[in-house]
């Protein structure tokens, strides 16, 4: 492993004329024959690379193409240069590869607030190496779409967030959950003016409750004041009508909230996963009570291992673990319906590895926590499903449930890059930018619509169907959002590339951002949301 001795901390990597070693890149027999054109390498013997002679010059051509942690580790593998001290600032001990990884960390909005302490104690949690925590912040960027547009169909409200990390709202309001000051229900997309100044980087959506994270780490609530049982009602008398900074979360750089029925779930920068409420016979690890504003840690399996990603469900989390030997899921809370995946219908109290991966030998990149049911997306591009199976959430032709977790047969064709899952309703997108869903066919949220398909929009789909009215917008998907609760009937979005936002579903509280008109409830076909999130 490289030596790691600081000799203090640079925003940038200088560039410096070395004196080196010339390095061979081709095999003595090959160095043994005689050239008539030496060409660009001028008085040098046939063989040398004489970018060797500056070293500056490789590291400065690592660090602008944005290699991938993995193709810095293969030329440390393969070539002594790269392995060798690089005798350059901030670490002279570091090899090029491990400085070029150091300089892609550190044009990352989450690593640069670090001090030179909080990123030794980074990289030691990552596994020791800066290609590691690369890996670990690229991983999270890429499955949470971390500093980049986003839409969030919550129960009855909607947020979208645009590149710049402004604020967008609109649907329901009966407790202050658009933040815009007020009780009123908003079916235009209205931003959110008090935060004017702040960059948004995640935003997260329960019943009557939003939570939105800053690109300061810092975490702003508003709507009902409970971070428990949201949906009933019963924890948070009070509501918050604009978004306020939850002041127990001011010493945790947070990057993610995920809001399920009975708890919230926050993820630091680091990777540590830290709880709010039902704690009640340590359903997460921990004994509190259901109204109680306070962060726990998380604790068994977890505590020594970063996580990239975290998804709530209903009465459970997932989370997306990044280990130095690979990516790997963990879950923990209410077992029914096999949701868990430990092949069992058993409640856990601690985190637990879903085996199965390994098995099926997938490298998780992305998770998806429904209701009831669960989805990942495999480096290979191949989704997984498990969970309670109705109304064919699951998309393996039937409505069985599923212990732990199956690759979805029938997109064995598709590489998948994104899965979203809801209320027994799972949405797939492709590395093509092409959308399919399965599930529970209420509200016309799976984008199958009567006129054209040519069947009723309430069928329940049983294996995964192009969602051809999205297709039809010529445009390449890469998002989907869902509702995720079995409480109110479901809207979905869809983000294309070019930053332009649809939405089909329920609407009847506004939460498409579309007007609907007379009696009409729902939008069968998907519609332009008019704001730009690019």
């Amino acid at each position: 492993m490289d030596a790691t001795t600081s000799r203090g901390a640079s925003s940038s990597l200088p560039l410096h004329l070395i004196v080196d070693d010339t390095l061979a890149l081709v095999t003595p027999l090959q160095q043994s024959f005689q050239r008539s054109q030496r060409l660009c390498f001028g008085d040098s013997a046939p063989g040398e690379f004489p970018l060797a002679a500056n070293p500056s010059i490789v590291l400065h051509v690592l660090t602008s193409c944005n290699l991938d942690p993995e193709d810095l580790a293969h030329l440390e593998a393969t070539c002594t240069f790269f392995r060798k001290p690089a005798n350059f600032p901030p670490d002279f001990d570091l090899s090029m590869s491990e400085l070029a990884a150091l300089d892609l960390c550190q044009k990352r909005a989450i690593f640069k607030p670090m001090t030179a302490h909080e990123r030794e104690l980074f990289k030691q949690r990552c596994g020791g190496s800066w290609k590691l925590v690369l890996r670990f912040i690229i991983a999270g960027e890429a499955c949470c779409r971390r500093e980049k547009s986003q839409a969030i169909a919550g129960p009855g409200h909607s947020i979208a967030v645009t590149a710049s990390g402004a604020v967008y709202t609109f649907g329901s309001n009966n407790s202050g959950q658009l933040g815009h000051g007020n009780l009123e229900e908003e079916w235009r997309p209205r931003v959110v003016r008090s935060l004017q100044g702040i960059r948004i980087i995640q935003a997260a959506a329960g019943a009557g409750r939003t939570m939105l994270v800053s690109d300061a780490g810092r975490v702003y609530a508003f709507g009902k004041d409970s971070f428990g049982e949201v949906e009933y009602g019963g924890q948070g008398s009070r509501v918050v009508t604009t978004p306020q900074v939850v002041e127990s979360l001011k010493d945790i750089y947070v990057v993610q909230a995920a809001i399920g029925n009975f708890f919230t779930a926050v993820l630091s920068r680091e990777g540590r996963v830290y709880t709010f409420s039902w704690g009640n016979d340590t359903r997460l690890g921990h004994q509190t009570e259901p109204n109680d504003v306070q962060p726990h840690l998380l604790t068994g399996a977890l505590e020594n291992i970063p996580v990239v990603q975290i998804a709530a469900g209903y009465c459970y989390l997932l989370a997306l673990a990044c280990e130095p030997t690979g990516m790997s899921v963990f879950s923990v809370g209410c077992g029914l319906g096999g949701k868990l995946g430990h092949g069992s219908r058993t409640d856990e109290k601690y985190p637990k590895l879903i085996e199965q991966f390994r098995n099926l030998n997938i490298q998780p990149v992305v998770v998806a926590a429904g209701a009831w049911h669960a989805a990942v997306v495999g480096k290979d591009g191949r989704v997984c499903t498990w969970g309670w199976g109705r109304y064919g959430c699951l998309g393996h032709g039937n409505e069985e449930c599923e212990s732990v977790p199956k690759v979805v047969e029938a997109l064995s064709g598709v590489k998948a890059v994104h899965v979203a899952t809801g209320d027994y309703t799972t949405f797939v997108v492709s590395d093509k930018g092409d959308v399919y869903s399965f599930g529970c066919g209420e509200s016309s949220s799976l984008g199958h619509n009567t006129i054209t398909e040519g069947n009723n929009r309430h069928t329940n789909v049983l294996s995964p169907e192009l969602v051809t009215s999205l297709k039809r917008v010529n445009e390449r998907m890469v998002q989907i959002s869902l509702t995720n609760s079995i409480y109110w009937n479901a809207h979905t979005f869809a983000l294309t590339d070019s930053g332009k936002l649809y939405a089909f579903g329920a609407g009847d509280k506004g939460q498409l951002g579309t007007e609907l008109v007379a009696q009409q409830s729902e939008r069968g076909t998907p519609e332009r949301v008019e704001i730009d999130l690019n």
